[in-house]
């Protein structure tokens, strides 16, 4: 008996291309349906945000795994369903012999453009909501990185009141909550970067350079703190906390600082003691 070639039934094309699109609407209704941020599977990894601008880069993040997951899912649904749909069948069937189909090329070459030029778009979109900067910030902070570890300069009555962490004590940093707060990053010595996790902010801290970015918290709480460069050999030492706590409990807080005249500055102290001690030709502090 000799090979026969099949031909395609039209009730088998319509069966094929009916399940196709249904099967892509299940999977991006299960996708969507973890857009809330209750754990952080639903955040696909994200630690749980805090501040009016992470919730911006969280549903970036969230919009892009979901993106991926509908486009890996389809993409080894082709590879996968094409071989076993059109499969032989019997020892003397040859499969429909397709060379090319000129609507799937043109897709694979159209969609991945469309799809970098929305990607592009949804992270300029985002980085611009989340650098916006208030004219008249309620807080400022001047954030001071240095070898090894933070100092934290904030105005109260006309002074600054600060505290600078060693490398046994981790410093706290104190904010209101509900309030716009600008951190403005210095640096005396190398390269850091000034991140709190459950802000999803973070920005390095450059010397000579004054870089600058605001957070609002949403939620009163304490929340980790870390540098995120690998600034020298004590960058693991280099870790804070933030207590984020009501606006009462905040100017309670700048009052009791004001109280010890070591934490106590006419200007921003930039460096903690580190600031006036030279550098030698290993890059240490004397």
């Amino acid at each position: 008996m000799g090979w026969w070639h099949p031909e395609r039934t039209r009730g088998a094309q319509r069966r094929f291309r009916r399940a196709t699109p249904l099967a892509g609407f299940v999977v991006l209704a299960l996708a969507l349906s973890g857009c809330s941020t209750d754990t952080q599977w639903e955040r696909f990894g994200m630690p749980e945000i805090t501040s009016k601008q992470g919730e911006h880069i969280l549903h970036l993040w969230q919009g892009a795994w979901i993106a991926a997951l509908v486009t890996g899912v389809v993409t080894w649904a082709l590879i996968i369903g094409v071989p076993l749909w059109f499969r032989r069948r019997s020892d003397d069937e040859v499969p429909v012999q397709t060379r090319y189909n000129l609507p799937i090329e043109i897709f694979y070459t159209i969609f991945p453009v469309i799809m970098v030029i929305a990607f592009f778009s949804q992270t300029v979109r985002v980085q611009n909501l989340a650098l916006e900067h208030d004219d008249n910030p309620d807080v400022v902070v001047t954030v001071v990185g240095q070898k090894w570890q933070w100092t934290f300069n904030q105005p109260y009555e006309g002074e600054y009141v600060f505290v600078s962490g060693t490398g046994e004590d981790i410093p706290d940093l104190v904010i209101p909550v509900d309030k716009t707060i600008e951190f403005q990053l210095r640096s005396p010595d190398v390269i850091h970067n000034f991140g709190i996790p459950a802000f999803a902010m973070r920005m390095d801290v450059v010397p000579g350079n004054e870089n600058s970015y605001q957070v609002t918290p949403t939620e009163i709480g304490k929340y980790a703190g870390k540098c995120y460069e690998l600034c020298g050999a004590y960058h693991s030492r280099m870790l804070f906390n933030v207590k984020v706590v009501s606006e009462a409990d905040y100017e309670a807080y700048l009052a009791d600082l004001a109280k010890n005249p070591d934490n106590v500055a006419e200007q921003p102290v930039e460096g903690g003691k580190y600031a006036k001690q030279p550098i030698n030709d290993e890059g240490e502090h004397e």
